[in-house]
């Protein structure tokens, strides 16, 4: 490669290195070097509703997402100018073929050409869960409606809804079909305890006492 394009790739990775430099310093300056119940001036960040802190968890969420991609792009610049002083700079690292210039110049930090970062781009980082295969749909295990056997004992739905019973932090507006905050849980309005509808049916207190009366 020519020296002055080289030269060229060197004063472009070098201002990419400073403005990630300074994106750093500004995201670590505007508070994430403290913590969060300092930086939101609360005591403790564990509130009443989530929605309380919400809006500054997402803040500082997103903070930390873009402050982790600077380091892993200023990781891929740092390495391109080590390449150039080594003279490996331009070489695909996973096939040692020549990047194309086309490339270089429209991201100096290239490490892999166009057709290796594709393939990169297209594999599974990492397989799936083993777990997923027993959990999917979700508690299968411990939700028997649909099992096939007529089950109609406790199962995990019917404890989610015990649980639900007292409280969330849902409102009616985030369980579809509920019209009250009597309805704030899957099936709120299921038949518990029983197997057919006739088992609810309920009974006169006076017809029994003449029953027995007579």
């Amino acid at each position: 490669m020519e020296q002055k394009k080289v030269a060229g790739f060197v004063k472009q990775l070098q201002n990419e290195k400073t403005r990630l430099i300074e994106e750093i310093s500004g995201l670590e300056e505007s508070g994430l070097e403290n913590t969060m119940a300092y930086s939101v001036g609360e005591l403790s960040v564990y509130d009443n509703h989530p929605a309380d802190i919400g809006d500054e968890l997402f803040e500082r969420s997103k903070d930390v997402a873009l402050r982790d991609n600077a380091h892993i792009l200023l990781q891929e610049v740092e390495a391109a100018l080590a390449k150039i002083e080594s003279g490996d700079y331009g070489i695909c690292d996973t096939c040692g073929k020549a990047i194309s210039l086309e490339r270089l110049e429209a991201l100096p930090s290239a490490a892999m050409c166009i057709e290796c970062q594709q393939a990169a781009d297209d594999a599974r980082p990492m397989p799936r869960p083993l777990e997923e295969a027993v959990l999917e749909p979700p508690f299968q295990r411990t939700f028997m409606d649909q099992s096939g056997s007529d089950f109609v004992g406790f199962d995990g739905e019917d404890a989610l809804q015990a649980v639900l019973k007292y409280g969330s932090s849902d409102s009616p507006q985030d369980i579809p079909g509920s019209h009250d905050y009597k309805a704030l849980f899957p099936n709120s309005d299921e038949h518990q305890g029983i197997v057919d509808k006739a088992d609810v049916i309920p009974q006169d207190p006076d017809a029994t006492e003449n029953k027995t009366e007579r």
